[in-house]
């Protein structure tokens, strides 16, 4: 690990480090906010995830999120959204390869040489946050968009391993949108069933673990219709019984203007569930 950024910041320390990833087997970078609560006593962490064309550093800058932190508490860890790096695997268009890793286990080639995220997000990352920062090994997840989705299909597969998740616009159903059919071809390949793995709407059907979803999603956003589509989500938890607090907020769009402005509600959401 080595630290390339501070920033004095809301009391505590905003901070970005590298190392040398054995799950991508490249070197990745995070944004970690330290509030000032951690120089008496460890503190959980809330992991966030973000969406395509994304690096560490849009939520680290963009979100606002530092101040609820540093008044709840909280560690904040933002990894970057893929690989990168001489002689890591990309393809044309910003939805495939560098900076659209999908948070998916690739299983094709190219891919499935370093495009490992999800392994990388819920194993490697933990463990070495976990080791380097003072933490109580207590996590939550949240995210933005293609992280949202990330971050849904993280706590689902995982049942116990994270106090709470939440999401800015995910795209809940990968295997029914362009952009997660597109990715989903050439990181999983063709055989949709494969798929089901890595699909929030499919995953809550038969989820061991009843933990509550609550997601913000802007009624005008570009993506809602085409990409989004948050209205399989809602119709798959009522049959399946599973908690969902879905909040259509009117006149916000995909961007981070919009995570800024209910960023406080959701930090605030994950302490309650973190303390608890």
């Amino acid at each position: 690990m080595e630290r390339i950024e501070e920033h004095a910041c809301h009391g505590g320390r905003q901070q970005v480090w590298k190392h040398a990833s054995e799950t991508l087997s490249c070197e990745m970078r995070l944004g970690v906010y330290l509030p000032p609560q951690t120089e008496r006593a460890a503190c959980a962490v809330l992991y966030w995830l973000s969406g395509l064309t994304c690096t560490e550093q849009n939520f680290i800058t963009k979100a606002g999120a530092q101040r609820y932190a540093a008044e709840h508490g909280l560690i904040l860890v933002a990894p970057d959204t893929s690989p990168r790096g001489p002689g890591v695997a990309d393809a044309e268009g910003y939805d495939i390869g560098l900076g659209a890793g999908f948070y998916v286990d690739a299983t094709q080639s190219p891919w499935s040489l370093q495009y490992r995220m999800h392994e990388y997000v819920t194993q490697e990352l933990p463990a070495l946050v976990e080791t380097f920062f003072p933490t109580t090994q207590t996590r939550s997840i949240s995210g933005h968009s293609m992280g949202g989705h990330g971050a849904l299909v993280a706590a689902l597969r995982n049942p116990g391993r994270y106090r709470s998740v939440s999401a800015f616009s995910p795209i809940v159903a990968p295997s029914q949108v362009p952009w997660g059919q597109k990715a989903f071809t050439q990181y999983l390949g063709s055989d949709t069933a494969a798929w089901k793995e890595w699909d929030t709407v499919e995953l809550v059907r038969d989820a061991s673990e009843r933990l509550p979803l609550l997601i913000d999603q802007g009624e005008a956003d570009e993506f809602l219709d085409p990409q989004l589509r948050p209205d399989l989500l809602r119709r798959a938890c009522a049959d399946a019984g599973h908690p969902l607090h879905l909040r259509m907020r009117a006149g916000y769009d995909h961007s981070y203007y919009f995570i800024a402005s209910f960023i406080g509600e959701h930090i605030a959401h994950h302490a309650a569930a973190l303390r608890g």
